[in-house]
């Protein structure tokens, strides 16, 4: 009736959300992380998106624990009443100025990162690098290109900063081989070279990337029932048989909708990198809900 295929397990609504998360390692208020950037400090603003937050708030625990532990104070970037999006949901439906609503705010609420010179670091590539693309062109002004040039992804942020030594982390090895999807938004802004820099952090490691091409989830495409054949003919061209044949491995993938979709086609859980590193992290920080 609503157009979703039957075939499709929805996400799950969760009420233990990454906004409700306690614990010291959350985040500094956003005087604190400004005053501390104005000295020359570290830091960091961490922009956590809806998908990350809501349905798979360990990821955003995950990067800030990782964070805090390589010694950078952070501020999450949210409001009193909720979360800020940055309209890609919108977007992806054509309501256009619902989508520039909702991205004016969160460039709005970066602005004062940017102009600190702070990097504003996110998890969902489709979310954060909306910031590096479609913001641009949406008739935002100056306050959008400024914006635009401190927002990294979490493997972006990793990776420069462990080039220019200011990113340490004590690591174990992992137990298997590392595989690694990457999402298509990191495939188109050449991201897909410092998640394995970043892979290689790990002792031992010599991750293995997938020769493949969109998983075939795509938002919300691949779970409407007319779409849902030709999404599963995308994953099963490349990336569930390379998954399925090496059953051992670590699945890495930072998309919300390539996890998603290699749960689904392959019963395996896929992690983004930022949970990949937590759980090898030395000594973790702990947080509670």
């Amino acid at each position: 009736m609503l157009g979703f295929s039957a075939r499709r397990a929805l996400p799950k609504w969760r009420t233990d959300t990454f906004w409700r998360a306690r614990g010291p390692l959350l985040g500094d208020d956003a005087e604190a992380t400004l005053t501390a950037a104005a000295a020359g400090a570290k830091t960091v603003a961490l922009f956590v998106d809806t998908f990350n937050g809501t349905f798979e708030r360990e990821n955003a625990i995950a990067a800030a624990q990782v964070l805090r532990a390589a010694g950078y104070p952070l501020h999450i970037v949210s409001k009193p009443q909720g979360h800020y999006c940055c309209g890609r949901t919108y977007l992806s439906c054509g309501m256009v100025e619902q989508a520039k609503a909702k991205a004016g705010e969160l460039i709005d609420a970066l602005l004062p990162f940017a102009r600190a010179g702070v990097a504003i670091v996110g998890l969902e590539p489709a979310c954060l690098l909306t910031l590096r693309d479609e913001t641009l062109v949406m008739g935002l002004g100056e306050r959008a290109e400024l914006v635009s040039q401190h927002a990294l992804l979490f493997e972006e942020f990793v990776a420069r900063e462990s080039k220019a030594g200011r990113f340490k982390l004590k690591l174990r090895s992992a137990d298997a081989p590392i595989l690694l999807h990457a999402h298509c938004h990191q495939k188109a802004f050449g991201a897909v070279r410092p998640i394995l820099e970043v892979l290689r952090l790990i002792p031992g490691a010599e991750p293995e990337l997938i020769d493949s091409s969109c998983c075939g989830m795509a938002g919300s495409f691949g779970y409407e029932a007319r779409h849902y054949d030709v999404s599963m003919q995308m994953a099963e061209a490349a990336l569930l048989p390379a998954i399925r044949k090496a059953r051992n491995a670590i699945v890495v993938a930072d998309g919300s909708s390539c996890r998603q979709q290699i749960h689904h086609g392959a019963q395996r859980e896929a992690l983004h990198v930022a949970r990949l590193l937590s759980q090898l992290l030395v000594a973790p920080l702990v947080v509670t809900s």
